[in-house]
């Protein structure tokens, strides 16, 4: 059976509570709807359980586009509840941000993959007496969009994703993909496969879960962040990806769900060998990221997840997007702000505002276990 999801993405969001264990929705206040905080901001009611503890001046960040409008709301709603903040963050892409953070040029990184060890040991230059640390902060899934007029409910595979993306099918009535949409309309056109062009964290989570589920057909690097297969067409980012499907006709690319949302991008549904396909929405991603185990070792959050899972409703291909901070030897100056911000953004708080955004709030055993490293950051 088919799984309608258009028009349906944005609904489907509040079953990842059901993962997310306490996290509840909450109705949000309006902006004049103020109250003081205990250090002198201001914040609306949407914001008044945000801790300042301190938090003060501007904090720079930069890296994964994948969490670009899970952190455009943190940072909307941390700077309301404490004033005299300013956190800018840069959506450059995962390998952009690691590459800032390992050179002392923001306070933390944004990444959808977990530090490398070349990486780790670079950190420890900047992180004095430390390192730097994987600290999971938020899920969900790696939409596969496309725009194919007259086809609302697309179903692939892992092996065909493989072999549209690596430009070995390049008609949209290929058997292959007529086989897994019997009745569609699948017309005799050119498939216009679209990745990203910078190095990006959601780009090695498609490579991982290819190289994963698809073995035979996917024979690339898994681990790389550029884009590592022949053809095809580039764009830069999540949104300059999401924005060449939405207007090019027979179009496919990836990004986070959040894009597709946004600008009302059909998503494909996967045929993972379960029961039935499994669409792209938080409540199935989350069924997936539940899954994770944490490989990392002492304050160190890195996650194994399981992109081959059979699991029924469980959608397998996603990311985990992580903060990476010093664990130690973080400047002095930043050092309040990083920690209050990411006390907010792993907590309660803040985890419940990701559903409506397309995303995953993290599962409550790692959420936890983040909430107890980041007070110890030093």
């Amino acid at each position: 059976m088919k799984l309608s999801r258009k028009n349906g993405l944005r609904a489907s969001a509040i079953g990842a509570l059901v993962v997310s264990g306490a996290l509840v929705l909450s109705a949000c206040g309006s902006d004049d709807n103020t109250e003081p905080t205990k250090d002198g901001g201001k914040t609306s009611a949407a914001a008044s359980n945000i801790k300042c503890d301190g938090a003060k001046g501007q904090l720079l960040a930069a890296g994964s586009s994948a969490q670009k409008n899970a952190m455009d709301l943190w940072v909307k709603n941390f700077q309301a509840a404490c004033s005299g903040v300013e956190i800018n963050y840069q959506a450059i892409g995962s390998g952009g941000g690691i590459t800032k953070f390992n050179q002392g040029q923001v306070a933390f990184a944004g990444s959808d993959s977990a530090l490398k060890d070349e990486e780790v040991a670079e950190s420890q230059k900047i992180c004095k007496g430390g390192k730097g640390i994987n600290l999971p902060m938020v899920g969900g899934p790696i939409a596969i969009g496309y725009k194919l007029d007259g086809v609302d409910n697309l179903v692939l595979d892992a092996s065909t994703l493989a072999k549209i993306f690596d430009n070995k099918i390049t008609k949209w009535n290929d058997p292959a993909i007529a086989k897994l949409n019997p009745g569609a309309k699948l017309p005799d056109s050119s498939i216009q496969a679209f990745h990203r062009s910078d190095e990006s964290g959601t780009t090695q989570n498609l490579g991982k879960y290819l190289s994963t589920a698809a073995p035979a057909d996917w024979k690339h690097d898994p681990k790389s962040k550029s884009w590592p297969a022949q053809g095809g067409q580039a764009a830069n980012g999540s949104s300059g990806v999401a924005t060449a499907v939405k207007d090019a006709e027979g179009s496919i690319g990836y990004f986070e769900l959040s894009y597709a949302t946004a600008n009302k991008i059909s998503t494909v549904s996967i045929n993972t060998g379960a029961a039935a396909p499994v669409a792209a929405t938080t409540e199935n991603a989350s069924k997936a990221i539940a899954a994770a185990k944490v490989k990392g070792t002492g304050s160190d959050l890195a996650l194994s997840l399981d992109y081959a899972t059979k699991a029924e409703g469980a959608y397998p291909l996603i990311l985990v997007t992580y903060q990476i901070a010093c664990d130690k030897g973080n400047k002095a100056e930043t050092l309040p702000t990083l920690k209050a911000f990411l006390n907010y953004t792993a907590g309660e708080e803040g985890q419940k505002v990701l559903s409506d955004a397309g995303y995953a709030p993290l599962p409550a055993e790692i959420a936890t276990k983040v909430r107890e490293i980041v007070p110890t950051l030093s």
